[in-house]
């Protein structure tokens, strides 16, 4: 994922009401979809924080004075983007909803 996909994503911004029908029809079990997703919240969490960190990488300025603040314009443009997006939980339902999430369970498979 990167940050074409996370400007346009559809993902809600703010809290949805979703079907509980559809959004277990895939696995029967309202308590395993939400597990997935969350799973999959998770590790979307993970990639923006580590494409975030390297970003604000890049405008960073190591300094031993505590005195020394420095505001980049930029930097501060950044993180509103970041701060904009929609949660790493909506992106994941987003993409649950759109069967772009591979799940399988072993216990099944056994």
């Amino acid at each position: 994922m990167d940050m074409n996909d996370l400007k346009n994503s559809k993902a809600a911004v703010s809290t949805k009401t979703i079907n509980k029908n559809e959004f277990d029809k895939k696995t029967d079990n309202i308590y395993e979809a939400i597990s997935i997703t969350a799973k999959r919240a998770v590790q979307i969490n993970s990639e923006i924080k580590k494409e975030l960190l390297e970003k604000l990488e890049e405008f960073a300025t190591y300094s031993d004075s505590l005195e020394e603040v420095f505001e980049n314009k930029e930097q501060i443009e950044v993180s509103k983007f970041y701060e904009k997006l929609p949660k790493p939980h909506a992106l994941a339902v987003e993409e649950w909803l759109k069967d772009k999430i591979y799940f399988r369970n072993t216990e099944k498979e056994e």
